[in-house]
């Protein structure tokens, strides 16, 4: 069935081609999507470049301690398990007064470690976040001064306070959101 062709205005051919970049983007991210090492590692390479360039050019603390509060925000919610069972707990003590954890009967229903932030879209943030940060620092407007050092013991004062709480919880409610140490079974086990 063929279409009329409309005219192209200038607002036209803009939308155009930004909806072909866009496909373009989208295809490479497609894939690049089961390289997680190398994805990880050349986010690592685009960080380590930023902090390079902010050590060099003694500047843009704000900028960097902007990203690192970031990152921090995405870390927990990659950490953090897309239903809250801590909310359970609550909806669950409401209903018959017991707490709601993870299976640990053989009778219990499984319940898998769902993240809030799957790997790709945190990988995806945080290297758009770091990339923006380089690009910022080339603008002397962003390269605010301030006293670097109370913004690296901040950063860190919240870094150990949230991971502490997050920990916590991770051990309240008996979850773990990595693999590592957990139980594999291969296909031909019984």
């Amino acid at each position: 069935m063929e279409t009329a062709e409309e005219p192209m205005t200038p607002f036209g051919s803009f939308t155009a081609q930004s909806n072909k970049l866009q496909r373009q983007y989208q295809a490479l991210l497609d894939q690049s999507t089961p390289y997680v090492t190398y994805r990880w590692v050349g986010t690592g390479v685009a960080l380590l470049l930023f902090f390079l360039r902010v050590f060099v050019a003694q500047g843009w603390y704000i900028v960097a301690y902007a990203l690192g509060i970031y990152l921090l925000n995405l870390f927990l919610a990659f950490l953090t398990p897309k239903f809250d069972p801590s909310s359970d707990a609550l909806d669950n003590e409401m209903e018959d007064g017991s707490v709601g954890t993870l299976p640990t009967k053989q009778d219990e229903e499984f319940r898998p470690f769902i993240r809030r932030l799957p790997e790709f879209k945190f990988w995806h943030s945080a290297t758009r976040a770091v990339v923006i940060s380089f690009v910022c620092s080339w603008f002397e407007i962003f390269n605010i001064p301030v006293f670097w050092p109370v913004l690296v013991m901040y950063w860190l004062m919240l870094f150990i306070l949230t991971m502490r709480k997050q920990i916590q919880h991770m051990i309240k409610y008996r979850y773990v959101p990595f693999s590592i140490g957990k139980a594999r079974y291969n296909k031909n086990s019984n």
